[in-house]
């Protein structure tokens, strides 16, 4: 068997949709025993997609073990509470308040394990005056800068990706590993916070460190790409190719070579970082002249030999069949149709697989609910609707 970081790590996890479930998916994947607390019968409201096969689900929850408990209910409560101290960590994303109006807060979880690590992830943090907005992915790129970053100034684009949710999952894991190692040290657990506006400023920290530079003028999409000499251009065949020279002076040597212009090297407009950074825009359309003059697997070759900084800018399918794509086993084929993308780490050159696949609803009620109850208080309160079990 595989061993993995967090064996032995167990985590019960109340939220739902993207950024807690990605979190528990990643720890997850490093070995950890995720416990999902659904709603009985429907379960989680991300599995109504497509009949209970969501493609997101299923992604953000394989390897997990489904709990079936109403919450609205003292019995489905007082199982709950029950299994706490048997975990490491309690992970949510609710709305803000709501578990501490049930009893599972952090101060009652902690009261019933105090070495628990309880890791909160909200929209806009637990106050404030956005504390009790509902917080989605759109609203987290919005208020977090990442909008006016994208597309031109006056017109803000919306993304083709869950930038928000995806980044906020992986900060709440970061948050909780290192709750986890503390621990190790102090013996104590400890409340992790975070929210989608938080997560969303690691990615918009280019453009506050800018915005401060010049003096507070706002950033936008265009304020990068002059600094960071960077370029999108099309090529004959239709591909595009992306170019990145950053500040060394080879670079900007490399593409020259390549594009078989000597005379720009030392071209008074261009011959020096600050010269390209202020002639930016007029480099862009010269050097976008010359690649729609070849096709792109020549112009592939030709910044290759060159040692230029580039990729060619890909769709999903093209990631999906790329050879660097399956050299590195980045895709999981499931038996069900739907593949998963792999955890991007290996350990000692091992990539860790899923754990399994996503559970059905209440897969593992009966199971769970037997670690503090026996057969008979199960049956009577899945008779009663308490519990679901689908096993």
């Amino acid at each position: 068997m595989q061993h993995k970081p967090l064996n032995g790590i167990r985590i019960l996890e109340l939220g739902g949709y993207i950024s807690a479930p990605y979190a528990s998916s990643l720890m997850c994947a490093l070995g950890a025993e995720v416990v999902k607390v659904e709603k009985t019968g429907t379960g989680e409201d991300f599995r109504r997609h497509k009949n209970d096969r969501s493609p997101y689900f299923i992604q953000y929850n394989a390897g997990k073990r489904s709990l079936a408990v109403d919450l609205k209910t003292r019995e489905g409560l007082d199982l709950v509470k029950a299994l706490i101290p048997r975990f490491d960590v309690v992970l949510e994303n609710l709305r803000t308040g709501k578990l501490a109006a049930l009893g599972l807060g952090q101060a009652e979880c902690a009261a019933l394990r105090p070495d628990l690590v309880y890791a909160s992830v909200t929209g806009f943090g637990n106050g404030g005056p956005f504390a009790q907005r509902p917080a989605y992915d759109t609203m987290g790129q919005s208020v977090g800068g990442l909008y006016s970053l994208l597309g031109n100034a006056d017109t803000p684009q919306l993304t083709g990706t869950i930038l928000a949710d995806l980044i906020t999952g992986l900060s709440t894991a970061t948050g909780v590993l290192a709750a986890l190692i503390g621990r190790n040290a102090t013996g104590t657990g400890q409340h992790v916070e975070t929210s989608i506006m938080e997560a969303v400023s690691t990615l918009t920290a280019d453009a506050i460190s800018q915005y401060f530079d010049d003096g507070r003028q706002n950033p936008t999409r265009e304020s990068r790409h002059p600094q960071a000499q960077n370029f999108c251009l099309k090529t004959a065949t239709g591909e595009n190719i992306a170019i990145h020279l950053s500040s060394q002076q080879k670079f900007w040597h490399c593409l020259t070579k390549a594009l078989d212009r000597p005379g720009l090297t030392d071209d008074p407009r261009f011959a020096t970082y600050p010269d390209r950074e202020r002639n930016y825009f007029e480099l862009v359309d010269i050097v976008q002249t010359d690649f729609l003059t070849r096709p792109a697997a020549e112009w592939e070759k030709r910044l290759t030999d060159a040692d230029v900084p580039f990729a060619p800018v890909l769709t999903m399918d093209d990631y999906i069949n790329h050879p660097q794509t399956e050299w590195l086993d980045l895709i999981e084929p499931e038996d069900n149709g739907v593949s998963l993308l792999r955890p991007p780490w290996r350990f000692a050159g091992t990539r860790p697989d899923r754990g399994g696949v996503a559970p059905r609803v209440g897969q593992h009620t009966r199971e769970i609910a037997a670690e503090v109850y026996d057969d008979t208080r199960i049956d009577e309160l899945i008779a009663a609707g308490v519990l679901f079990s689908d096993s």
